[in-house]
């Protein structure tokens, strides 16, 4: 006989909210600290909400709680209902306020660096009733971002895993070679990437994209970079490379001219991977709304026109 679905009466976005405390904190004490509920009453939710599911979510012992696979299953959409809760709060409070939409808008360094600040700008201007939220963000955890729902339209780099969202081309982002003026570098015009690989590298920590895609050239030319600093910016890079602690491989447009009669010079990079495409999306499977769809329209240029700018 088929399973009777749960009914929705038996659950509240308070509970929802202390599920999800628990289930990340690992501790009902905890759960319910966060969510201002007494202890005996955060444990009589839960125990209300396992009996709502008929299934056992939480594995209790003197340790504290461990999550079942049920419980992983349902973890994920009750953050989700909860997420879409408090969206939907918000922007109840923005048309209160005046705004006619809120959008958020979850980018890489590249993006927020060279292109967004003016395209932003420029959306900002013609919509004002519009409210938008920007984070930066590594490109894979803008995508898991936009499927979770914590986002709603991301730029990222293209190459980054992205099932079960509608992408497009956003801008091309052209990856140059930064040396001080005084490195054996910097007296060419263009080089090959696997040339380099003989001098210390400044880079981005751990997790970007950008660290990613240069580690693997290395790794194709039988290499590996041989990085000195990491930091977490490209003025940091930047600060780095005019210090002479390294080269680095960063956008055209991120690269700062340092004062003095040294500085740093731009070296173009011959490798096509050095034309880097950036991508916009959102999800495939979640309508945008309709301050986000107006974003996105916005920000992806017309058919034809060049997106190197």
């Amino acid at each position: 006989m088929a399973k009777s679905p749960m009914n929705p009466a038996r659950v509240d976005f308070v509970t929802l909210r202390l599920f999800c405390a628990v289930v990340q904190t690992g501790s009902i004490t905890k759960g319910a600290a966060q969510c201002h509920l007494a202890l005996s009453a955060a444990s009589r939710r839960l125990s209300d909400f396992e009996a709502a599911t008929g299934m056992q979510l939480l594995e209790r012992s003197v340790q504290g709680v461990s999550v079942t696979a049920a419980g992983h299953a349902a973890a994920q959409h009750a953050l989700r209902l909860f997420q879409g809760f408090e969206l939907f709060s918000s922007e109840l409070a923005d048309y209160s306020e005046g705004y006619r939409g809120h959008v958020r808008l979850w980018a890489n360094m590249s993006a927020l660096t060279e292109f967004l600040p003016k395209a932003l700008a420029d959306f900002m201007a013609q919509q004002p009733g519009i409210r938008v939220d920007i984070e930066e963000q590594l490109s894979a955890d803008i995508v898991r971002a936009l499927l979770d729902g914590l986002a709603d339209v991301g730029v990222f780099a293209e190459g980054t895993p992205a099932e079960g969202l509608t992408l497009a081309p956003f801008r091309n982002d052209e990856l140059v070679l930064l040396c001080p003026r005084t490195h054996p570098l910097a007296k060419l015009r263009k080089v090959a990437f696997a040339d380099c690989l003989d001098h210390d590298f400044v880079g981005l920590n751990r997790g970007s994209s950008l660290l990613e895609l240069t580690s693997r050239a290395a790794a194709d030319a039988g290499r590996t970079l041989r990085m000195r600093v990491q930091v977490r910016s490209f003025d940091a890079m930047c600060q780095m490379i005019a210090a002479r602690l390294g080269v680095g491989v960063l956008p055209l447009a991120a690269c700062k001219e340092t004062p003095g009669p040294q500085g740093l010079k731009a070296v173009r990079l011959t490798d096509a991977w050095a034309q880097r495409q950036l991508m916009l999306g959102y999800s495939a499977s979640r309508p945008l709304s309709a301050a986000a769809r107006v974003m996105v329209d916005q920000l992806l240029p017309p058919p034809g026109r060049d997106r190197a700018t």
